[in-house]
């Protein structure tokens, strides 16, 4: 059970979805959230009912049918049968920034290349898309399983380039095999045109976020990586860098989070995508575009508590 969750189950006035109502949410709901298209296929709003009175009625069955998220698209998957429990506009195409370093990690994870093999971050890796600056500085040598690291649990964006530049056949054949991988996934409404998320170009739903995730939790490293806690970097220019995860989840250690990652470019809003157990049930999270790192975390604690008063399906 998260710790972070209420003691008692929170039932939203004795309805639950699946039982009470009878309402099986659907595989896909094109780009509506399925509460509201529940409301609309049950008539909960009467034809002769004033607008404001269809408001109402229509704000009472969303605060018993789901939480309220800030974030624009949101899902929860069960992670063992790849059934939905919750959707909000799902299929909707939206740049995901820094959850991009998962499919990354993947690529080169596959392509079993030495990972103690030593790699000199150069002026390659400067970001000359976002301007954002890297602890990591110029001249910094560190082995390819060390960059990896740094690069899942802290989002170093110079750490992921830095392999996909140094992949076989350079940056073009890694995001090749980004987008490759994404099809053998299922993934059909994601493209990638760099490994680091730092364009807005890099693009997925939340639907094919949740296939991503599902696959890179089988995967130890990634599950290792992306939930540690801390690093240490000695870095070229005499100094030394403490890293630390850029999940809050992770940082406050409530949820059994088994693979995790954070996202944020003005485009994207703040996004999160996780693995974790609500229960002991194994379910996925995905978040995109929240308005600041705070709703997020709390759209996914909201997710949290809801989720505990719904049966397994």
């Amino acid at each position: 059970m998260l710790n972070v969750l209420c003691r008692k189950p929170i039932w939203y006035a004795g309805i639950c979805l699946s039982i009470g109502l009878g309402f099986a949410l659907p595989a896909h709901a094109d780009d509506i959230d399925v509460i509201g298209e529940f409301i609309q296929e049950q008539n909960l709003a009467k034809p002769e009912a004033t607008p404001q009175a269809q408001l109402q009625e229509f704000t009472s069955d969303v605060q018993q049918l789901g939480p309220a998220l800030n974030s624009q698209s949101a899902l929860i998957m069960d992670a063992n049968s790849g059934k939905p429990i919750y959707q909000k506009n799902v299929n909707s195409v939206r740049s995901i920034a820094s959850i991009s370093k998962l499919m990354s990690a993947m690529v080169l994870l596959d392509a079993g290349l030495d990972k103690n093999e030593r790699i000199t971050i150069t002026d390659a890796e400067i970001d000359r898309l976002k301007g954002t600056g890297s602890r990591l500085s110029i001249g910094t040598t560190m082995s390819r399983e060390e960059l990896l690291h740094i690069g899942l649990m802290s989002s170093e964006n110079r750490a992921i380039h830095a392999l996909a530049r140094t992949y076989p056949g350079g940056m073009p054949a890694f995001v090749s095999a980004m987008n490759r991988k994404a099809q053998q996934l299922g993934m059909n409404n994601s493209r990638f045109v760099e490994p680091t998320g730092l364009s807005p170009q890099n693009v997925s739903t939340a639907n094919d976020l949740a296939k991503m995730v599902q696959a890179a939790a089988q995967y130890p490293q990634i599950r290792y990586f992306s939930t540690h806690n801390s690093a240490t970097v000695y870095t070229s220019n005499g100094k030394t860098q403490q890293y630390k995860n850029s999940n809050a989840l992770v940082r406050e250690g409530s949820w059994p989070i088994i693979v995790q990652k954070t996202g944020y470019i003005r485009e994207a809003g703040r996004s999160m995508v996780v693995e974790t157990q609500v229960q002991g049930r194994p379910v996925i999270m995905v978040l995109l575009n929240s308005p600041s790192s705070a709703t997020r975390v709390n759209d996914a604690r909201s997710l949290g508590y809801w989720l505990q008063g719904q049966r397994p399906a």
